[in-house]
């Protein structure tokens, strides 16, 4: 899985853009755009798919930012285990307009609605957006809520994302 976050910095402060999930795992829930990795894609070119496919914007591989590789087991729903790469994106072009997938919103990084998203995202997306690079294994449980969390952080940016397309 990949998943993008789009930044902009405006005159009230910088913004992320999120979505709200309109099918699948997660619906009614915000996210950022993402996806499953396509046979032969590189996480960076799904990523560049996803984003234009859900939000329509479009950007450039170059522009991505490696910000987390979180690793999502779910014990008792095991089909649901993944692993996620996500992406700090400053650099991109067009308006997001909604899909099928996704309504989009721009939200104040201060004030990101946490209580709208997976449980998890307060514990690591504040920091990757600050370019943190962070790398955990989070155990989802039956309520989708954290069991645990195993923090495996590089004390620098970190490397790019593992060569698995997970």
């Amino acid at each position: 899985m990949v998943v993008v976050y789009p930044v902009l910095n405006t005159d009230a402060g910088r913004q992320v853009l999120l979505g709200e999930k309109l099918t699948g795992l997660g619906r009614g829930r915000l996210v950022g755009p993402g996806g499953k990795v396509e046979p032969g894609e590189t996480l960076t070119e799904a990523a560049i798919r996803e984003l234009h496919e859900e939000v329509g914007v479009v950007a450039h591989e170059t522009h991505l930012i490696p910000i987390a590789t979180i690793s999502y087991p779910f014990p008792t729903r095991p089909h649901l285990s993944q692993r996620s790469h996500a992406f700090l994106l400053e650099v991109f072009e067009g308006e997001p307009a909604p899909s099928d997938e996704l309504t989009p919103q721009w939200f104040p990084m201060i004030e990101i609605p946490f209580d709208r998203m997976w449980s998890d995202a307060s514990l690591w997306l504040p920091q990757a957006l600050e370019k943190r690079f962070q790398r955990a294994t989070i155990t989802i449980g039956d309520e989708d809520d954290v069991l645990g969390v195993d923090w495996e952080n590089e004390t620098m940016f970190g490397p790019l994302f593992d060569s698995d397309l997970e």
